[in-house]
C-alpha cells in the first residue's frame, strides 16, 4: 500500500503555521472527511484547521483574510443545510475547544468553549438542577458553537426557547478581525457597532415589518433583536448568522431549572395533518414539546433487523407530548385535561422514564429513519425545516402533500408541530438523467418555497439556510431586506471570507449536490462487486451514500447500550467514525477529488481502526453497513495481490487450527515459548503484547463422536433419545479453543427436550475470510454450508449457533454472499440459544435468582441478532442483568493485528473494563462471544462464560 501523505505544501499551510496554528491538516484524507456535513453538499476544503486556542481563530482569520481564503467555522458537522462546508479552511472547534469554564448556579448561566457538545453542557448543569433548553435531536453530538451558528431549536424549544433566547453573552472575532464582548459587562459600541446601529436606525420600519413575526422565523438575520425596544441585543442578533459575520470563540448561555418529573402522552390520529389540525388546542396545557411523528417512520424502524420498537397507540400519525411537574401525580392530572382536549382516536400516557427514553429515541431518529422510502429508494434533506404558525400547520401539510403529488415525490413529514415546524426528508432523483436531477430538485423546493411563504412561514425554521436555502430567501423578503442583509454582511466581513454563499449572494440550489455528481467509474465499467447489496439495488455507491451524515456515530451510545462507533471514543478523530470512513468512500466514487481508488491511502488509513463490528448496522439510523463495505474494500484492492500476512494467517485460522488439532500440545508448546511464541507472532502479524490463545487438548467434535453415555452416533451424528431434533452448529472457534461452550450447549437443548445433531466441520461460516476481505473464498465457504445446512431447515429442524458472529453470518452474510433461496431458508432457520429456548413450548429457565450478571453482548449479536431475548430470558430467570454497552476492543483478529493494541485496550476501558471491577467478586460476566471472553481474560484476568454454560451450572447439567 503506498503510503499516507499530505499534499504538497501551500502558501496558505504554511502561513498558517507561521502564525503559530499547530493543527493544520491539507492532506487528501482531511480534505475528504471535511468534504460534507449533514446536507446534500459536497465542497471540498482547501485545509482543515483543528484551533487549540481562541487566539488561533483569529489567526487563521488574520491568514485567510490576506490571502483571500474563505474561513467555514464548523462544529460536529451535523448541518442539514450546508452552513458547515467551504471551500477554503473549515474550523473544527469540536475537538479542543471543548470545555465549560464555569457554571454560575446563581445566575443560572455557564461560560463555554464553541466546540463543547450540548449533552456535555448538560452533565456539567445537571448536578445544580439546571439544564441548557434547546435540545435538537443531535443533542448528544452537536455542539453549542453550531447551535449558536444555525439558531438551533430542538423538540424542547417549546418550553425553553430557540438558542438566540438563551444567549446571555458573545465572544466574538468578526470577518474583519475585530473582536468583540458582547453582552453584560461587554462593549456596546464603538468600531462595527456604532456603524450597525447607525444601519439599523435608518430600517427600523423594515424590520419591524419583515422580521421577527414568528418563533421559527430563523431564515435570514435575525435584525428584530437590534430593534430599539429590545435593547439593541447584538449577541442575540448574530445567533443564526450561520458564521457569515463573525466567528465564536466562546459564549455565556442561560441555564434554567430542570424539571424533577418528566412524562410523555402519545395521541394517535389518523393522519400527520389530523395530528396538526390538534395541535393549536393542546399549547394551553403548557407542554414542553409537542412532536409529530409519522406510522412511515416507525414501520422503517420496525424493518431494522434487532430493532426493539415500543408499542404506540392506534393511528398512522401520532403526537408526542411532553409534560413536566413536580410529581408524577401532577403530570397525570395534566395529561387527562390534556387527553380530553386531543380528539385522538387513541392515547397512551407515559411516566416511566425508560419507556419514555425509547419513544424519544425513535424521534430523534427520524432524519437517519426518513432516509429511505417506503420502496426502500434514498430520500435526501434539502426541503428539510420550513415552518409556518401553527395555526396554519394542518393546511399547510395538505397542501405540501398535495405539492409532492404533482411532482411525484415522496417524503415522511414528522418535527415539532408545537412550533410548527415540519421536518421531511425527499425521493428527489438525484443522480438521475441527464443533469442528475438537479432541475427535478431545483423546481420542487422553488414551489415549496412559494408555497411557505403563502402561508407566512419560514424556509428554515431551525437548521439555517446555508446552501439549501439561502437562495430561497427571495420568497420570503423583499428585495429591500435583501439588500439589507448584504449591508450588515459588508459591515462585519466586507472581504467576504466568512463563509461565503451562505445567505448573502448565496450559491445555487443546486450547485455542488453530491449525489448528483457523477460517479468516477461513470466512464468505465463499473467493478464487479463482491457483496449484493440487497437493500441497495447492488449498487455501491448507493450503499455509502446511505450516510447522510447525521453523526450519530460521534455521540457516546455505550453507556445506554449501543456499540457504534467503538473506535470514536478511543481516538475522538473524525476519521474514526462510521460517517468519516463513509465520507471517504464517498470521495473515492466523486469526481475529481483526492480519493482515487479502491487502494487508495486515504481509504486504508480510514477503515484501519474499523473493528468490523457491525455496530453501525444496527444503531446507524440510515442503515450504513460499515463492516460490509471495509471486506468490499479490502477484496477489491487485494484480488489477486499479495495480501498482508495476517490475512493468511489469522484470515485463515479454521485450516491451521485444523491442523494444530493433530498435535495440539505441541503447537501449544510452541506458541507458549519464548522464541516460539515470538516468531509466530510475528509472521501472523499478531502484536507481541498478546497472548496466543491455547488450542483445546481435544476439539468439541472429537469429545461428541466418543461420549460413552451414547454409544455410537446415529445418522446425523444425533444425541439424546426421542425429541424434537435440532442442529448445533459449531464454529471452528468453539470447536478448537472452546469445547466446553459446544458441549455445555449441548446439555442445556437436551435439558430442553432436544435431540441434539451436529453438522459436520466442513459447515465453516469463513467469517475469517469475510473480515480479511477474501470474499472469493469465503463465497466458497459458505456456500458449502448453506448446502450442508439446507436439508436439515428444509426438515424442519432449526440450526442453533454457538458463536454469535458466526451464527450471524448465517443471518446475514450469506444472503449477501451466497443468495438464493438456500441462503433465505438457512437464514430463516437459524436460531440462538436464547431465541430457541423462548420457542420452546413447556421449556422454563433454571434459577437465577440472585445472580448478579455483567453482560458483554457480542457486537454481532446486538447488530443482527438482537440481545433483548437474551435479556428477557435472563431476568425471567431471576438474575440481576447489567448489560454493557460498547465494544470488548478485541473484535476477531482485529485486536491482536500489530498496530491496533493501544486502540482495543482504549476501547475495552471505555465500557467492559470498569464495569466488570465494579461488579461484586461473585458476579458472573457473561459473554457468548469468544473474542469477549479472550479480551477479558487477557486484560482483566477475568473469567467469563458463555449463556449455556450458566444455565448449564444452574440447571445442574
Amino acid at each position: 500500500m503506498v503510503p499516507l501523505t499530505s499534499s504538497p505544501a501551500t502558501d496558505l499551510t504554511a502561513a498558517l503555521r507561521r502564525a503559530g496554528v499547530g493543527d493544520v491538516d491539507d492532506s487528501g484524507l482531511a480534505r475528504a472527511l471535511y468534504s460534507s456535513d449533514g446536507s446534500l453538499y459536497r465542497v471540498l476544503p482547501r485545509a482543515v484547521v483543528r484551533p487549540r486556542h481562541p487566539d488561533e481563530i483569529e489567526a487563521t482569520l488574520a491568514v485567510c483574510r490576506e490571502l483571500g481564503v474563505p474561513v467555514t467555522a464548523r462544529g460536529a458537522g451535523t448541518s442539514i443545510a450546508g452552513n458547515a462546508v467551504g471551500p477554503g479552511v473549515v474550523l473544527d472547534t469540536s475537538r479542543y475547544l471543548s470545555r465549560v469554564h464555569g457554571i454560575d448556579p446563581e445566575a443560572r448561566t455557564a461560560t463555554v468553549d464553541p466546540g463543547l457538545v450540548q449533552a456535555a453542557l448538560q452533565t456539567a448543569a445537571r448536578p445544580h438542577g439546571l439544564r441548557f433548553g434547546p435540545d435538537p435531536s443531535t443533542h448528544n453530538r452537536c455542539t453549542i458553537g453550531g447551535m449558536i451558528g444555525n439558531n438551533a431549536c430542538g423538540s424542547r424549544a417549546l418550553g425553553y426557547g430557540r438558542t438566540s433566547d438563551n444567549v446571555v453573552g458573545l465572544d466574538v472575532v468578526t470577518g474583519a478581525g475585530e473582536r468583540l464582548r458582547l453582552g453584560p459587562g461587554g462593549a456596546a459600541s464603538g468600531g462595527v457597532l456604532d456603524e450597525l446601529r447607525r444601519l439599523v436606525d435608518g430600517e427600523l420600519a423594515a424590520i419591524r415589518t419583515e422580521l421577527g413575526r414568528f418563533g421559527r422565523q430563523v431564515s435570514g438575520y435575525s435584525l428584530e433583536h437590534l430593534l430599539p425596544e429590545r435593547g439593541f441585543d447584538v449577541a442575540r442578533a448574530l445567533v443564526g448568522s450561520e458564521g457569515t459575520l463573525a466567528v465564536v470563540l466562546g459564549a455565556t448561555v442561560r441555564l434554567v431549572a430542570d424539571a424533577p418529573f418528566r412524562g410523555l402522552v402519545v395521541l394517535g390520529y389518523p393522519s400527520m395533518a389530523d395530528a396538526a389540525d390538534a395541535t393549536p388546542g393542546l399549547l394551553r396545557h403548557g407542554p414542553t414539546a409537542v412532536e409529530g411523528l409519522d406510522q412511515r417512520i416507525v414501520q422503517r424502524l420496525r424493518d431494522v433487523p434487532a430493532a426493539v420498537v415500543p408499542d404506540l397507540p392506534r393511528g398512522d400519525g401520532w403526537l408526542i407530548v411532553e409534560l413536566t411537574g413536580d410529581s408524577v401525580a401532577e403530570i397525570e392530572a395534566t395529561a387527562k385535561g390534556l387527553v380530553a382536549d386531543a380528539g385522538a382516536l387513541d392515547t397512551l400516557v407515559v411516566t416511566d422514564a425508560a419507556e419514555a427514553a425509547a419513544i424519544w429515541r425513535i424521534r430523534e431518529d427520524g432524519a437517519g429513519l426518513a432516509g429511505r422510502t417506503s420502496e426502500g429508494r434514498p430520500a435526501h434533506a434539502g426541503w428539510e425545516d420550513a415552518a409556518v404558525p401553527v395555526e396554519q400547520l394542518g393546511a399547510y401539510l395538505r397542501d405540501f402533500e398535495a405539492l409532492l403529488d404533482r411532482h411525484g415525490l415522496q417524503g415522511v413529514p414528522y418535527g415539532h408541530f408545537g412550533d410548527g415546524c415540519v421536518h421531511v426528508r425527499i425521493d428527489f432523483p438525484l443522480g438521475k438523467g441527464p443533469d442528475r436531477g438537479r432541475e427535478a430538485y431545483r423546481a420542487f423546493v422553488t414551489d415549496a418555497a412559494a408555497l411557505v411563504a403563502r402561508y407566512g412561514g419560514s424556509v428554515s425554521g431551525e437548521h439555517g439556510d446555508g446552501r439549501a436555502r439561502s437562495e430561497l430567501l427571495s420568497a420570503m423578503y423583499s428585495p429591500h431586506v435583501l439588500g439589507l442583509f448584504e449591508r450588515v454582511k459588508g459591515l462585519f466581513d466586507p472581504d467576504d471570507v466568512l463563509n461565503p454563499g451562505v445567505l448573502v449572494r448565496p450559491a445555487r440550489v443546486e450547485d455542488d449536490i453530491r449525489v448528483a455528481a457523477a460517479p468516477r467509474w461513470a466512464a468505465t465499467t463499473p467493478p464487479t462487486l463482491a457483496l449484493a447489496y440487497r437493500h441497495d439495488g447492488g449498487d455501491f455507491s448507493a450503499a455509502v451514500h446511505r450516510c447522510t451524515g447525521v453523526g450519530k456515530c460521534r455521540a457516546d451510545l455505550q453507556a445506554s447500550g449501543g456499540v457504534m462507533c467503538p473506535s470514536w471514543p478511543a481516538t475522538r478523530e473524525e476519521k474514526d467514525t462510521t460517517r468519516g470512513r463513509a465520507r471517504v468512500l464517498q470521495e473515492m466514487l466523486a469526481p475529481g477529488g483526492p480519493v482515487r481508488d479502491w487502494r487508495s491511502p486515504e481509504v486504508h488509513a480510514a477503515l484501519d481502526l474499523c473493528l468490523s463490528c457491525k455496530g453501525c448496522s444496527r444503531d446507524c439510523p440510515t442503515g450504513v453497513d460499515m463492516a460490509s463495505y471495509k471486506a468490499e474494500v479490502l477484496h477489491q484492492s487485494y484480488r489477486r495481490r499479495l495480501r498482508p500476512r495476517s490475512h493468511y494467517t489469522l484470515g485463515w485460522l479454521p485450516r491451521w487450527a485444523d491442523v494444530a488439532a493433530r498435535a495440539p500440545r505441541l503447537a501449544n508448546a510452541v506458541t507458549r515459548s519464548r522464541l516460539g511464541g515470538r516468531l509466530a507472532k510475528w509472521g501472523a502479524g499478531v502484536d507481541q503484547r498478546r497472548s496466543l490463545p491455547a488450542f483445546a487438548s481435544r476439539t468439541f467434535r472429537d469429545q461428541w463422536r466418543s461420549r460413552p453415555d451414547r454409544g455410537p452416533a446415529p445418522a446425523g451424528d444425533g444425541r439424546g433419545a426421542g425429541g424434537r431434533a435440532v442442529a448445533l452448529w459449531v464454529d471452528s472457534f468453539t470447536d478448537h479453543f472452546a469445547p466446553e461452550v459446544a458441549l455445555a450447549t449441548a446439555a442445556v437443548l437436551e435439558d430442553a427436550g432436544y435431540r441434539v445433531q451436529v453438522p459436520p466441520a466442513e459447515a465453516c461460516c469463513g467469517l475469517t475470510w469475510i473480515t480479511t476481505g477474501q470474499l472469493d473464498a469465503a463465497r466458497r465457504t459458505l456456500g458449502r454450508t448453506v448446502e450442508l445446512l439446507t436439508p436439515l431447515v428444509d426438515d424442519g429442524i432449526p440450526v442453533v449457533g454457538v458463536e454469535p458472529s458466526c451464527t450471524a453470518v448465517l443471518r446475514h452474510e450469506a444472503l449477501e454472499l451466497v443468495g438464493g433461496p438456500a441462503a433465505g431458508r438457512v437464514a430463516a432457520g437459524t436460531r440462538t440459544l436464547a431465541e430457541l429456548l423462548r420457542e420452546t413450548p413447556g421449556w422454563s429457565p433454571p434459577s437465577l435468582a440472585g445472580v448478579e450478571v455483567v453482560a458483554q453482548p457480542h457486537c454481532h449479536h446486538h447488530a443482527v441478532l438482537g440481545w433483548a431475548t437474551d435479556e428477557r430470558l435472563l431476568r425471567e430467570a431471576g438474575a440481576t442483568v447489567t448489560r454493557v454497552g460498547g465494544c470488548c476492543g478485541l473484535a476477531g483478529n482485529w485486536g491482536v493485528e500489530r498496530g491496533h493494541h493501544e486502540v482495543s485496550v482504549a476501547i475495552a476501558e471505555h465500557q467492559l473494563l470498569p464495569a466488570v471491577r465494579a461488579a461484586g467478586p461473585d458476579a458472573v460476566v457473561l459473554a457468548d462471544g469468544f473474542s469477549c471472553r479472550t479480551q477479558l481474560d487477557q486484560l482483566a484476568g477475568r473469567d467469563a462464560v458463555h449463556l449455556a454454560q450458566l444455565l448449564a451450572r444452574a440447571a445442574g447439567a
